[in-house]
């Protein structure tokens, strides 16, 4: 195998797959990233049974052939290289590398113990890269990271015709996205439990690269199904978590509220920051909302507290919730607009909040809703 690669293209593909490593592989190959050379074009793949990604990059190639090589390593190696063309050539066990006066002589692993990259499942259909990055965003920050309840860990996304809806929650918070894509097979209704880290990491590379997303799926037995994405010369595949008993999470979101309040996001966000460095880890920032705006005030131990007023229009009687602010903080930032709308059943109830107008008017298909801390005062 030899060719010459462009530096940046280079570093940009073996960084995105290198990303999807494991840190820990359970053999040593699962570590190593395959580059492989056909026709002038390279294939940067990384997989560890879970997941795979695979990226295509146009080279001049002298040698067609494939190495193994550690991806961490060759990942930090492209990032550091000079802004000059790479030649790399697989020498024996070893791979050679130069770029300008840089030399890297790296071992290679035996290409031949390298598992198959799983095939991409069949396309389900597609969904503007860019707004689906947007609400991937939106949605993961709610899924939990408690590796020892796998499910929660997930989000879980429900194609049903031409919408599309994505869930995720820790328990505490419950996030919700539903936009429209274009299925395939416009009767199409399935479920599918993705997990949270593959997905998020995947939309935000997916993403900036603009036009369409296909999304593919593939449903075997339960914790066996397999999803797929792939945007211009990148695609992963992820196997799919076991979503079988996955709670109706929909009916947590109140029927009805008693209580509306409106408020400026990047304001609400500063104040409740300010306010919550007195706030210790488990101590909750309290919400005050009248008619006369909205006061947030925290208290800490040594009697160290702080409150701050701040305008904030308000329906409904008098009220004083807490919420865990840094879960406050991150529901308000996904939101994507200047102002939010917060829903309120009583002190004790989840609180919903969402993107809104100038005007009060909500604005898209999403939902945040964040689980109340019982304060005593």
């Amino acid at each position: 195998m030899k060719f010459r690669v462009e530096r940046d293209a280079l570093a940009e593909a073996v960084a995105w797959t290198a990303k999807s490593l494991p840190n820990r592989p359970s053999v040593p190959v699962l570590a190593g990233v395959m580059l492989r050379v056909t026709d002038g074009s390279l294939q940067v793949s990384g997989f560890d049974y879970e997941v795979s990604s695979q990226v295509t990059v146009e080279v001049q190639g002298d040698a067609d052939g494939a190495a193994l090589v550690s991806g961490r390593l060759l990942a930090e190696i492209t990032k550091a290289l000079p802004a000059k063309p790479v030649d790399i050539a697989a020498v024996g066990a070893h791979l050679e590398l130069v770029c300008g006066s840089a030399r890297f002589t790296l071992p290679t692993m035996p290409v031949e113990d390298y598992p198959t990259l799983p095939e991409m499942p069949a396309s389900a259909g597609t969904i503007d890269a860019a707004a689906f990055a947007a609400a991937v965003a939106q949605v993961a920050i709610a899924a939990s990271r408690d590796e020892t309840l796998p499910m929660m860990t997930g989000v879980r996304v429900e194609l049903s015709g031409s919408s599309l809806a994505m869930l995720a929650t820790d328990r505490y918070r419950l996030a919700l996205r539903e936009m429209e894509w274009n299925p395939d097979d416009p009767e199409i209704s399935l479920n599918a439990l993705v997990p949270a880290r593959t997905l998020n990491d995947t939309a935000k590379t997916l993403g900036p690269l603009g036009g369409q997303v296909v999304l593919a799926l593939s449903q075997g037995s339960a914790g066996e199904g397999m999803i797929g994405f792939s945007g211009g010369t990148r695609r992963t595949t992820s196997r799919l978590l076991d979503g079988a008993n996955y709670p109706p999470v929909r009916s947590l979101f109140p029927a009805t509220h008693n209580a509306e309040a409106r408020v400026p996001v990047s304001t609400l966000i500063e104040v409740v920051k300010r306010v919550a460095l007195v706030a210790e880890r488990a101590t909750p920032v309290l919400l005050s909302f009248s008619a006369d705006g909205l006061v947030v005030e925290a208290g800490g131990t040594e009697e160290a507290r702080a409150s701050e007023a701040m305008e904030a229009t308000f329906s409904g009687e008098p009220l004083t919730i807490g919420f865990n602010p840094q879960y406050l903080i991150d529901g308000l930032a996904n939101l994507g607009t200047q102002f939010a709308v917060l829903h309120f059943v009583d002190a004790f109830k989840p609180a919903v909040i969402s993107p809104a107008g100038e005007d009060g008017e909500l604005i898209g298909g999403y939902r945040y809703l964040i689980m109340p801390i019982r304060v005593s005062r």
